[in-house]
């Protein structure tokens, strides 16, 4: 066991953490995550997104295994799956983009912004969030030395202020992040809104960061617009997304990234130094679900998971907790001010202890003091478990 001295001496010394490794903390998400797990609860901390894999899917990456397709790809993905996505963003999103140079397969949709953030920003710049925000997103900001800067939306509509949005831009902004639908508030930004975003990106010259995982989740008629879209967008804007909430295959990590050609190549590089590649034969599962699986799948799955939405927000309801009814993704912040605790860490944790319900701190989607009336809840689980958790948040 070292003594305190040499641990002393370590810290002061040459070995010692980074300096930003202060700064960056344990995810709250991944906190619960095995708090939940320890006293054997209903996980709603965590987007793991549980419900079932499409046979689809499962088949032709077992049968990729079956084959022996378990090297390394390209850093860039199969041309199966990248040619797959090139139509799927052309029949969805709206956006014509080129297989070959323009589409990189990455390891999840965290691992897309990772390296496209290595290969467009330094150490100093600034990037504008909106809060509430991912957290992962902002400590990814964090490890590259860059500056997250946060644009508060207004509760409890999330609506944002153009003028706030444009007083945050300063000299030293180089991008802003789009999260759309949101995590962990379940906004979907309105046209007018994207508008306005991008005619500041235009102004100021800036990059724009989506992050648009969740767009095949919408409820109540609310419609997915991709910021590639919109005019003067298409070379500024790096798309990122992802199957792995939609074919609920997150533990597969398979993502992507479209952006104009002459960032791919670097974005490429930093792709192959920190991640080789995605998956190899899960790149082909993901491939075959793109390909075959019907328009209905989409209807379908949107569908389900707005029941979902809607049996969680009434049992927060009755629970006393007042939900924030999301538009999209697949995650609820409730007020939960009735329940005992200082701050939202706390209440998460006697929620849990109370109830078996594991629900995820405020705080984790606010700068210091925000958000500690409030706990993020996921709602992409399998029915059963949903049950056990509204059922369990009911008798609170």
């Amino acid at each position: 066991m070292a003594t305190m001295k040499s641990m002393a001496t370590t810290m002061t010394g040459r070995r010692r953490l980074s300096e930003i490794a202060p700064l960056i903390l344990q995810s709250e998400i991944r906190s619960m995550t095995l708090e939940c797990e320890r006293v054997g609860g209903v996980n709603m901390a965590q987007g793991v997104c549980d419900t079932d894999l499409p046979p689809l899917v499962g088949e032709a990456a077992a049968a990729a295994i079956a084959a022996g397709k378990n090297t390394y790809t390209r850093q860039d993905g199969i041309a199966m799956l990248r040619e797959a996505i090139a139509a799927k963003l052309a029949a969805y999103n709206g956006i014509t983009a080129d297989p070959h140079t323009e589409i990189m397969v990455t390891a999840g949709a965290t691992g897309g912004l990772y390296t496209a953030a290595l290969a467009l920003l330094d150490p100093g710049d600034e990037v504008i969030l909106f809060e509430p925000f991912y957290g992962y997103h902002w400590n990814a900001m964090r490890s590259l030395r860059v500056t997250p800067v946060a644009v508060e939306l207004e509760a409890p509509d999330w609506a944002l202020d153009i003028a706030r949005l444009r007083a945050a831009i300063t000299p030293k902004t180089r991008a802003m992040i789009v999260n759309t639908p949101t995590n962990p508030t379940g906004k979907v930004f309105s046209l007018a809104e994207m508008e306005a975003i991008a005619e500041l990106a235009r102004e100021h010259d800036l990059f724009v960061f989506t992050d648009e995982i969740y767009e095949h989740f919408l409820f109540g008629g609310a419609q997915h617009i991709s910021m590639a879209t919109l005019p003067g967008m298409r070379e500024r804007t790096i798309t990122i997304s992802g199957l792995s909430k939609t074919f609920s295959m997150t533990g597969w990590r398979v993502g992507y990234v479209m952006a104009a050609a002459e960032w791919m190549p670097t974005i490429g590089y930093f792709n192959d130094l920190v991640y080789i590649c995605a998956p190899g034969p899960l790149q082909f599962g993901a491939a075959a679900g793109l390909v075959g699986l019907p328009k209905s799948f989409y209807a379908d799955h949107a569908r389900e998971y707005e029941q979902k939405r809607d049996r969680i927000c009434a049992a927060l309801m009755d629970a006393g907790m007042r939900p924030s009814v999301p538009q999209g993704a697949y995650y609820v912040l409730a007020d939960v001010s009735r329940v005992p605790g200082a701050t939202s860490s706390e209440k998460a944790r006697r929620l849990l202890q109370d109830t078996g319900v594991a629900a995820v701190a405020g705080s984790a989607f606010f700068r210091p003091g925000g958000g500690e009336n409030l706990l993020r809840f996921c709602f992409g689980k399998k029915d059963e478990a949903l049950e056990r958790a509204c059922e369990a948040l009911r008798a609170y």
